[in-house]
């Protein structure tokens, strides 16, 4: 059964959240997405790149925000009313992404999906999934999960490389350091 934008209802595809940044609209899997909240105050992290925000504590558990506008260079970032912070657990970790806007949850079969295009090696490309099509608008599928851990990023490798060496003596700068990357309470 089709919705009138196209998209599949029932259990036919993989569904998809989908989310505005700027003029363009992008999905990622439904099954990453913890909650939806509006934009709040952080706390700046000194010497961060500028798509990360900062923190915020979210029911005892330190999340970064990570301003998607600002990471995909999509001008200047603007917080209103409307702007909204996906909160996405990536295996066990939890980070929050801020967007324009959420549109909907769309299940897309694999004919209305198409593979992501090939650029050259300067543009990196590998956190998209492919591209889906509803009702002749295209829809940018992000791999959610490889966006945040790519070196870029330092979400989660840095995570998995903390929780390694957890054992050994740390400053108060790398055991601050692993508090964000395990989600442990404050």
């Amino acid at each position: 059964m089709q919705d009138e934008k196209g998209a599949t209802r029932s259990g036919e595809g993989e569904e998809y959240l989908t989310f505005t940044l700027g003029s363009e609209e992008y999905g990622m899997d439904i099954l990453k997405v913890q909650e939806i909240r509006g934009y709040d105050a952080v706390t700046h992290i000194a010497n961060s790149p500028e798509f990360l925000k900062g923190v915020i504590n979210l029911r005892g558990v330190i999340v970064p925000i990570v301003d998607m506008r600002i990471k995909f260079n999509l001008g200047s970032a603007v917080y209103n009313d409307f702007t909204v912070v996906i909160i996405i657990n990536l295996s066990g970790r939890v980070v929050g992404m801020v967007v324009d806007g959420v549109s909907d949850v769309l299940s897309l079969t694999p004919e209305q999906v198409k593979a992501a295009p090939e650029f050259s090696s300067g543009l990196d490309t590998r956190y998209i999934t492919g591209l889906g099509t509803v009702n002749g608008q295209m829809l940018i599928l992000v791999d959610i999960e490889r966006l945040m851990s790519s070196s870029e990023m330092q979400l989660m490798d840095n995570c998995a490389e903390d929780t390694h060496t957890s054992a050994l003596p740390m400053d108060n700068k790398s055991a601050q350091g692993e508090q964000l990357c395990n989600g442990s309470t404050i």
